[in-house]
């Protein structure tokens, strides 16, 4: 696919070299996605262009190699130590750099932090900690290793997950957030479709999410 914007990666100190690639669309951002796993996620950017949706740009915070090392990075309750180390720096560190390099020093209700399967543990939780700063979630097939905690903030982001039928393991984790949120007065919206475990299932929904999110 040509993409009417660009691509841009930068290698950042943080754990002996992380990358991060940002997605810049052709017109200046009216919206923001912020995501883990942002070898893959910023990839998608050209998907928006053909999209109803807002100038979106996305920065993409690559995952480490290590799959184990992933886990403790986007999910708070295995290792919190390493999830907080990841959580300033995804949002502190490159957060600050985007928006001084990019000009996306946008308000809450233009910015969203997105996540799949793992990286969906990790958008929910980003969201849950700072919704001052992430107004939306963007969440497809989160794992099960974060879940709902007993006491919800009393401020919660607008929440989209998906899930698909061919993966109930992972449905059931996006229907219990789902159910947790909107018990707390959350905005959410649930899509449960025909699909499994995948970048092709994730990558369809991307713009109906991005849409969701920003509208026009």
């Amino acid at each position: 696919m040509s993409l009417a914007g660009e691509l841009v990666t930068e290698t950042f100190e943080y754990d002996g070299g992380r990358q991060v690639t940002v997605y810049v669309p052709a017109d200046r951002p009216e919206a923001v996605v912020f995501a883990g796993d942002g070898e893959l996620i910023a990839q998608w950017g050209g998907d928006l262009e053909a999209a109803d949706v807002p100038s979106t740009a996305i920065i993409g915070v690559h995952r480490p190699a290590d799959e184990t090392l992933r886990l403790r990075e986007y999910s708070p309750g295995f290792e919190p130590e390493r999830f907080s180390a990841h959580e300033r720096f995804f949002g502190e560190d490159v957060g600050q750099w985007a928006r001084s390099r990019f000009g996306v020093a946008l308000p809450a209700e233009r910015t969203a932090v997105c996540g799949v399967s793992a990286g969906g543990e990790l958008a929910l939780a980003m969201g849950l900690q700072h919704p001052d700063v992430y107004g939306t979630v963007l969440c497809a097939s989160p794992g099960g290793g974060y879940r709902p905690p007993a006491a919800m903030p009393s401020s919660l982001p607008r929440t989209y997950l998906v899930a698909g039928t061919l993966e109930p393991f992972f449905l059931r984790n996006a229907t219990r957030w789902a159910d947790a949120l909107r018990d707390a007065g959350a905005d959410v919206m649930l899509n449960e479709r025909v699909g499994s475990h995948g970048d092709a299932f994730w990558r369809e929904e991307f713009p109906l999410m991005v849409a969701w999110a920003f509208g026009r």
